[in-house]
């Protein structure tokens, strides 16, 4: 067969571009490639306007434990040497302040404890008072009234000089390029919808809706809540189950916020807190997002096509309503569900994610932003049918017999090299081939 690969990745997002360039850069494999369902890479969730465009270090983001941060943390470093070693600061990768806000006792004192325990992972790292944040950010302080607002605020932050934002679709183009400067086989297929993926003897077939075949000898599926989709077709990973998440976003008016301002965390809702972020495809306007709306289809703006993919891929059973009752049983979560629901409910949405962005931007008014559309993407969470748990974080089904499924919500963008190296050095020991760690570590790690 003509179109015989060595290693094949499908999805043409970060996380796979991510895989197909370090494929053909750090390993030893000749024959690679990128099978993409749309004309273009970068297309859904990894689209500048689908995600907040953040680089996830750990600092301030309040879910992550603090041996969840160590490791994000150097998954983050690598996006940034990769963008310096390319020459990409200030072109698609941009440095902007940030912080996260605690308001009122409680979380002013939750802040205050998480700081002394996270300063010594993040040197940069600073604790902010009332009058600090003023004079960083001060929308922040500023009433309504005009005046400072009178409850409790404390933040912990950074200061310049630290790159925070990336545009994840023009790095998931530079990654295609680079890949593509190396000394090997590195083909790309566009409109390559894959439609079926058998095993056959030592090898995979893999066909497209549009007829076109292919075969590999190792398969990475980095296709978005289509993974689980396409691993449930051949049998694998029916233990999980997929719940799309589609995440939506308010857009300012005029410039509120000169960086990343985000909130504190509830610890009982697995979903992002809102935050504010500066728009680098908006003139650094403030993009207030994201939302969390449950949404019965696996690709969002894409109409209804994959409804009944999301059907096979929830497979509902006693297992999967016992999560879904378990979360909506608390008072918390049902409310927050409802609550978002109606974020996406003409006339009374931007009344009340208003209110609610108000926490960041106290003097935010009605006309002060508008409803992003087309903005948000879906983010696939998965349940673990057999620990009746909604995980949270990535999931990876390897099954060992040369084939992996990557399922990679929030933040996947930023783990996409430290994701590619994992994929990439187990494809090399399933190949009997060779993974140049001095190099790759050389260069993206230390």
């Amino acid at each position: 067969m003509s179109n015989h690969y060595d290693v094949l990745v499908v999805g043409g997002g970060i996380s796979g571009t991510a895989l197909f360039y370090e494929l053909a850069r750090y390993t030893d494999i000749e024959r690679i490639a990128l099978l993409e369902k749309y004309p273009a890479c970068a297309t859904l969730n990894s689209k500048g306007t689908s995600n907040s465009q953040t680089i996830h270090c750990g600092d301030i983001e309040t879910n992550y434990t603090f041996e969840k941060a160590k490791s994000v943390k150097k998954s983050a470093d690598m996006i940034v040497k990769y963008a310096l070693m390319h020459g990409y600061e200030n072109k698609f990768m941009f440095a902007h302040q940030k912080m996260v806000i605690g308001v009122g006792e409680v979380e002013s004192a939750g802040i205050r404890e998480r700081f002394e325990k996270f300063k010594e992972l993040y040197t940069g790292l600073e604790i902010f008072e009332k009058d600090r944040i003023k004079r960083i950010e001060p929308m922040v302080v500023q009433a309504a009234n005009g005046g400072d607002r009178k409850e409790e605020i404390v933040a912990m932050g950074v200061v310049g000089g630290e790159y925070t934002t990336v545009d994840f679709e023009q790095m998931s183009n530079s990654l295609v390029k680079h890949a593509k400067e190396e000394s090997k086989t590195t083909d790309i297929f566009f409109d390559a919808w894959v439609d079926e993926i058998k095993k056959d003897g030592e090898r995979y077939l893999v066909k497209t809706r549009d007829g076109r075949k292919f075969s590999a000898n190792y398969v990475v599926v980095n296709a978005g809540a289509h993974s689980l989709y396409l691993a449930h077709n051949m049998g694998h990973g029916l233990n999980f189950s997929c719940l799309p998440i589609a995440g939506s976003f308010y857009m300012s008016k005029k410039h509120l916020l000169n960086g990343k301002v985000y909130t504190v965390q509830n610890p009982k809702l697995p979903f992002a807190a809102i935050h504010g972020d500066p728009d680098i495809l908006a003139d650094g306007l403030t993009r207030f997002g994201p939302t969390a709306l449950v949404l019965p289809k696996l690709e969002r703006y894409r109409g209804n096509s994959t409804v009944v993919d999301f059907i096979k891929t929830l497979r509902l059973d006693t297992n999967v309503a016992k999560v879904l009752l378990g979360l909506f049983g608390d008072s918390d979560i049902r409310d927050y569900v409802i609550r978002n629901f109606a974020y996406e409910v003409p006339i009374v949405n931007k009344i009340l994610f208003v209110e609610a962005a108000r926490k960041i931007v106290p003097s935010l008014g009605n006309d002060d932003v508008y409803y992003a559309r087309n903005f948000g993407g879906v983010r696939p969470q998965v349940i673990d049918k057999k620990g009746r748990e909604l995980m949270l974080g990535e999931a990876s089904i390897n099954t060992g017999e040369g084939i992996v499924f990557n399922m990679t919500p929030s933040p996947g963008a930023t783990s996409c090299l430290a994701n590619g190296f994992r994929d990439a050095r187990r494809a090399c020991e399933f190949l009997d081939r060779k993974f140049n760690e001095d190099r790759f570590n050389a260069e993206l790690v230390d």
